[in-house]
């Protein structure tokens, strides 16, 4: 085994900069995620019937094609398209529509609201109708029952679920490596290319995905300990 080439700044940094991608990844669609995915879950409980039906397709097509063909979409084709629109790339935002890290979190961040909401959707629909009842009974209105009580519920129950695709969102990461956008797997890949070395980088950075996830783990079961 010959890790001598982790002593080379461009490598190191090229590593740092897939690792901090990763994080930030990782961090941006897990929260823009699980508040999407509350949306979707309370719109098709209460929401609209046409809203409900809309969320409904909306979450099928997700989680009904390659997370990897959501990716090429989203990058390679409306990202292609967009700059095509009139006044686009002379708004405040084309710097935002240009890099391929909005892409990728805009892709996860689907992915995530599709997923975790149908989640939360069975775990709402398993709180007791009785202690909704009750908070109806203390005068609570529809929006304090529902932030105070039935999502509160509903998140303590999920809460395993949750863990497993927030683990499951981190070995998504890896998919950008296909785009523009440096991560862990392309930075081994530049390894890999320029030096022929092909296990030695594939080995750190699964030890460093591992890591990742035996943190993430234990950062999991301590909010389970702790959720009121």
């Amino acid at each position: 085994m010959d890790f001598s080439w982790l002593t080379d700044p461009f490598y190191q940094k090229a590593l740092w900069t897939g690792f901090v991608n990763t994080l930030w990844l990782v961090a941006v669609s897990a929260v823009c995620g699980f508040a999407l995915a509350v949306v979707f879950a309370v719109t098709r409980l209460r929401g609209p019937r046409p809203l409900a039906m809309l969320v409904t397709g909306v979450t099928t097509v997700v989680r009904g094609t390659p997370l990897l063909v959501q990716l090429f979409f989203f990058y390679d084709g409306v990202g292609r398209l967009l700059p095509e629109i009139p006044g686009v790339r002379e708004s405040l935002v084309w710097p935002l529509l240009r890099d391929p890290f909005f892409y990728g979190a805009l892709t996860f961040t689907l992915s995530v609201g599709a997923y975790t909401g149908e989640v939360l959707r069975g775990a709402l629909l398993s709180v007791p109708e009785g202690e909704l009842a009750a908070g109806r009974a203390f005068g609570l209105k529809r929006w304090q029952i529902l932030y105070r009580l039935w999502l509160p519920r509903a998140i303590q129950m999920c809460l395993p679920t949750l863990t497993g695709e927030l683990i499951l969102l981190l070995k998504s990461v890896p998919l950008v490596s296909t785009i523009a956008l440096m991560d862990l797997l392309k930075a081994a890949n530049m390894v890999r290319d320029e030096t022929f070395l092909v296990y030695e980088p594939l080995l750190l950075i699964a030890g460093i995905y591992l890591a990742l996830t035996l943190v993430l783990t234990s950062v999991m079961r301590l909010i389970e300990q702790r959720f009121p």
